[in-house]
């Protein structure tokens, strides 16, 4: 069993920790607090998901998942500032699933304050899906760092 290990974070900046037993690939990137920089690394993710074979049928919802995820990291956790920067960190092993955490340096948020979606009053907002949108996709979501930081998993 190979472990694929990619880190592209500096040394001043915290890696995300996974159980490293069993892991058959694992990616971290950290990407600048911008919408262009997104797109690149979700087909990166992708492209991961396709050779190694993890979480195999579940493309759709793990592609629409991140980039949600990411979205939100990079307007709220970042405020478009390139400077800035969001960490990525993506695990797989065939009997978990994928585990995909982002992580940004903004002023976090209380999940249980996010108005549900479907709520009558909310309907009709132009925005405020995106974590609910994550929640339906993926087997399980948490948030860490005071809401700072999403853990995504999906089998």
């Amino acid at each position: 069993m190979t472990v694929q290990n990619t880190t592209v974070l500096p040394e001043d900046v915290a890696p995300i920790e996974f159980e490293c037993q069993d892991l058959i690939v694992r990616l971290d990137v950290e990407l600048p607090g911008e919408a262009a920089s997104i797109t690149p690394v979700v087909d990166r993710v992708l492209e991961l998901v396709r050779d190694v074979g993890c979480a195999q049928g579940k493309e759709f919802e793990i592609e629409t998942a991140l980039r949600e995820a990411l979205a939100n990291a990079v307007r709220y956790g970042c405020a478009h500032n390139p400077v800035k920067k969001v960490q990525l960190s993506v695990a797989c092993d065939r009997e978990r699933g994928m585990i995909i955490v982002v992580r940004d340096p903004g002023p976090g948020f209380d999940p249980a304050q996010v108005p549900s979606p479907v709520a009558a009053e909310q309907l009709y907002s132009h925005h405020g899906r995106g974590i609910f949108l994550i929640s339906q996709l993926m087997d399980h979501v948490e948030f860490g760092h005071g809401g700072r930081e999403i853990r995504m998993h999906k089998r």
